[in-house]
């Protein structure tokens, strides 16, 4: 991270398994006035990382590789919109747009929340 001078400020590591791919794809913030979490867009390990800004700490991930709804294949852009809904496009052969409504904040069950599947 850095300032709008270019002043270095920190760095965090999110997937250290994959570092010589990479794995930060894109980010977007959430659309609170303060920004509270970065979404991570990670097209290497096919999941959306939601990080704490302030404390730079993952709070959870959600996604996996595969074609079906809340699996990513090559999981590349991601925004927000003025709602808080979390929309991540995918490259390669993935070429569709996937759209997370956003529901409130609740408790984190686990780091991981897996592959997020359509609610009724």
């Amino acid at each position: 991270m850095f300032q709008k001078d270019g002043t270095y400020v920190q760095e965090l590591f999110v997937a250290k398994d994959t570092l010589g791919a990479g794995s930060a794809w894109d980010i977007a913030f959430s659309r609170d006035a303060d920004q509270k979490y970065i979404y991570l867009a990670d097209g290497v390990n096919e999941k959306v990382y939601i990080i704490d800004r302030k404390e730079m700490e993952v709070l959870s991930s959600f996604g996996d590789g595969g074609r079906q709804p809340g699996q990513f294949y090559g999981a590349h852009s991601i925004m927000t919109d003025s709602h808080g809904n979390i929309y991540v496009t995918e490259t390669f052969e993935g070429k569709r747009l996937q759209k997370f409504v956003y529901k409130g904040e609740g408790a984190i069950r686990a780091p991981d929340q897996g592959v997020v599947w359509p609610a009724n």
